[in-house]
């Protein structure tokens, strides 16, 4: 599969002119991160590949530049995407036409936000989400709030620290936690790092 990705061309570059970004809560350190990619996006992308899709209704969160998004987009899956980041739908409508695919439904939301119009979903992925503390509860409500009564949650995490406490929460809201199996390269030839998880709800 062939996919055209335009990006940043590395974490030092930054624009908010207009301050929107940081009335939203995203401060200059953290402006530059959507829009890079990252070796669990390549994980995330990668195992989406060939992932079973059987006709489910698919969220990427916290999409960045939505690689794994795009990978569903050209196998022809019912995928939205969301990010807190107001530059992410203008670079993901870039890369859709890049691609020459089908326009991916996009809402931008923070997972602290209330009726956002996202609907619910059979299977919701994401990729290096858990980089804050606190992170853990707020990711597994917004979670919580858009999955369907049967749903399955992937999350790909390169070892930030908060994996085994989102997994208890996820635990105590009626999913089964299990540990995929890598795909053993993100890229380029590099080897992968970090854990991939299910949690199933049935």
């Amino acid at each position: 599969m062939d996919i055209h990705v335009r990006s940043l061309r590395d974490t030092q570059e930054y624009t908010d002119d207009d301050g929107v970004s940081e009335a939203l809560g995203v401060p200059p350190s953290q402006w530059s991160l959507f829009g890079v990619l990252w070796e669990s996006s390549f994980t995330l992308a990668r195992l989406m590949f060939d992932y079973s899709l059987q006709g489910r209704r698919i969220l990427e969160v916290g999409c960045g530049l939505g690689l794994a998004s795009l990978v569903l987009n050209q196998r022809l899956a019912n995928i939205s995407a969301t990010d807190h980041h107001p530059d992410t739908e203008e670079f993901l409508r870039r890369n859709v036409e890049l691609n020459g695919d089908a326009a991916i439904p996009f809402v931008r939301a923070g997972w602290t936000d209330c009726n956002v119009g996202l609907g619910r979903f059979d299977l919701i992925i994401g990729s290096d989400l858990l980089y804050e503390r606190g992170h853990a509860e707020t990711l597994s409500t917004f979670i919580d709030q858009h999955a369907m009564p049967v749903c399955e949650v992937v999350i790909v995490d390169p070892g930030r620290g908060q994996l085994s406490r989102f997994g208890k929460l996820m635990v105590a809201r009626g999913y089964s936690d299990v540990q995929l199996k890598s795909s053993g390269v993100v890229g380029e030839g590099e080897p992968s790092r970090g854990q991939t998880h299910s949690y199933v709800r049935s």
